[in-house]
This record gives C-alpha cells, structure tokens and sequence, in this order.
C-alpha cells in the first residue's frame, strides 16, 4: 500500500513542532527576549495610567512695582489777559512794548484825553454851586423861611453834582490802560494813532509762572490719580520740568470719556513756553506684582488668560492675570498670590485639578 507523500510531510512538520513545543521557549509578539527588553504593550498602558504626569516649575515671589503713566497734552500759561479799552479814542502813547515784561499797574496803552479833564472842571463847578444853594437853604428851612423840602432837593442836587466828578474822574482813568497781571505781553499789540472803541484790545498779557501742563486720563487709570501727586514733564522743545497735580476735573468729556487734568509747573525764568506739547510722567503708588515670561500664559476652558500653578498637594490650578504691563524682559501682571509655584513646562497637556510631579527648573526667568 503506497502512503502519500502530503501525508508523510505533514506527519514530519507536526512532529517537529511538538518537539519545539516540549522544549518551553516561547516567543510572544511585540516583547523582547532580553533581561532590558521592552515590556509589553498592555504593560506600559497600566504603567503610564499609574504614574503621575511630569511638569517644569518655577517658584515666584511678588515684587515692588511702581507704574509710571504717560499722559500727553501740551503747556498752558496760569493766565492769558486780553487787556481792552473801557473807553473810545485814539491812542496817543504805547509805553509797553511786545515781548516785555510787565507788573500789575504798569502802563500799556495811552489814549488821548479829549475834553474829559475840562468836564472834570465843570463838575466840581457845579459841585460848588450845589454846596452854596444847600447851605443858603439849610439855613433858611431853620428860620422857618422856606420849606425843609427846598432844603432836600438842593441835597439831592449836591450828591447829583459830586456824582457827575466821580464819572468824569472815571472816565478820564480809563484812558490810560494798565496791565492787572505780571506777564510778558504777546503780539500784536495796539498801534500809536488807532483808535480803540469800548471793548477793543490794547495789548495781551500772558502770565507763564507758573506753567501748566494739561492732558487727558482715561476712565481706567483716573483713580490713580491724586491731588498733590508728584510729576515729571518733558516738552518737545527739550526742557524737563518738575511739578505736581493742582486739578482733577470731575467729569469726563462726554465725547472721548477722558478726564482732564493740570499739573502746575514753576517757571521763573520763563523757558517754558504756552501750547507747546508735553509728556506727563506720574509715577503711580507702589503695588505687588510678579514679572514672568509671556510663554507660561495659557486658557482655561473658559478662554481666560492666566498661568497654571502647583498647590502645596501637587495639584494644578488655573489663576487668572491683570496685565499691568510690558518691559523688554517680561511682563508684569497682577491678581496673583505674593508666593505662587507656576507650570513653565507642561502646562498645556494639564487640566485644573490634576496631581502632577513638579520639576523645578534650573535656569529662571527674567525677573
């Protein structure tokens, strides 16, 4: 009886692999056979869940911070006088001249005269006679000879008269215009020969110290502002001045929602001049703040910004910033605890609440 050779072969193949079966080495998919080896999949799926996640961290303490806010505006002068004519003539004399300086009661403007010294003389004339009439009439109503009526009207008559001198004294005041401030007076001025009606303008003084920096704050930063508050202010025109707050206006303008302010400027020798532009430094109160590296910004869920930090338990914690401002080595924000232990490395693959293992950096940020 002939045996196929099919079955002869497969007799042999399954003789062999009982044999290699009974020798006790097996091969499993996947895993190495050395003592270094990896270990299996399902090993290191139980391994990573049973180990906590690594994160590089750094320790930040708070620190002194003083803001400085810029605020730009531009000078004003303490007070600018369009000194006018309370009279109508013509002006005869200009003592002052433009750019000089002038004290209170120095002359600027003289205007001609006219007949006002020669009503002057007829008022008192006709104060004179009034002063004769009352008398006569005074004596007369004691008598009983006239009337206590006539004696009345030739008072009233009297008054009227030295009334009229005061007038014509007046008037004759006004045709010399004096300066009410000290300041330097501004051109144009009147000229020699023009005439000035009532309320025209003999000359304009302008008062410059002290000097007065004006700007606009924003409804944000308003608060920090204070009366009194020191100030540094640098104009375009090159000079640097030293000042402090004198107005805080007390409502915003309604357009720009900005609020002005004025910081007064002592200006003896009148370098600085009226509507040139100026930056107005304040140097704000003192506050805790912690400077870190924008890199360790990040969201919470709810699109905050903020940084993650490590408890004291190892667990992370999201705490949102206020962005108080940038320098070239950082940024400072506020809203933090003074000591806080922040996620540097790591702290996008973390969700709030989760036990980590920190690492504490080696080289720190700029601080």
């Amino acid at each position: 009886m002939r045996v196929k050779f099919s079955y002869i072969l497969a007799t042999a193949l399954a003789a062999g692999i009982g044999v290699w079966m009974s020798s006790g080495t097996v091969v499993v998919g996947g895993v190495g056979d050395g003592e270094n080896a990896t270990p299996p999949p399902a090993a290191r799926v139980a391994e990573g869940q049973n180990s906590t996640f690594r994160v590089e961290v750094l320790e930040l303490m708070a620190q002194d911070r003083q803001a400085v806010l810029e605020v730009r505006g531009r000078t004003e002068s303490e007070a600018k006088v369009a000194v006018r004519s309370e009279t109508t003539d013509d002006v005869v004399a200009r003592p002052a001249r433009e750019g000089a300086h002038v004290s209170v009661g120095d002359i600027l403007c003289v205007l001609d005269k006219g007949t006002r010294e020669a009503r002057i003389l007829e008022a008192k004339a006709l104060v004179a006679q009034a002063e004769m009439d009352h008398a006569a009439a005074s004596q007369l109503a004691k008598k009983g000879y006239t009337a206590q009526t006539r004696a009345a009207a030739t008072q009233a008559l009297l008054d009227a008269a030295r009334a009229r001198i005061e007038e014509a004294e007046l008037e004759l005041a006004h045709t010399v215009i004096r300066s009410p401030i000290n300041g330097v007076i501004q051109t144009p001025m009147a000229e020699v020969g023009a005439q000035l009606d009532k309320g025209d303008i003999c000359a304009t003084v302008v008062d410059s110290d002290p000097m007065i920096a004006i700007g606009q704050v924003s409804e944000l930063s308003i608060s920090q502002i204070s009366l009194g508050m020191t100030a540094i202010v640098e104009l375009v025109t090159g000079e640097t001045l030293n000042g402090k707050v004198r107005y805080i206006s007390p409502s915003a303008n309604p357009d720009t929602r900005t609020f002005r302010i004025e910081v007064e400027l002592p200006n003896p020798d009148g370098k600085a001049r009226d509507g040139v532009t100026a930056v107005t430094r304040l140097p704000l109160p003192v506050e805790k703040a912690h400077k870190i590296s924008p890199a360790i910004l990040t969201l919470n869920d709810s699109g905050v910004v903020g940084i993650r930090a490590v408890s004291g338990d190892n667990k992370t914690e999201f705490h949102p910033i206020k962005v108080l401002g940038g320098e070239n080595d950082g940024l400072w924000v506020g809203g933090l605890p003074e000591e806080i232990t922040v996620i540097v490395v790591g702290q996008e693959y973390v969700r709030d609440g989760e036990i980590v293992e920190p690492v504490f950096e080696t080289a720190e940020v700029s601080q």
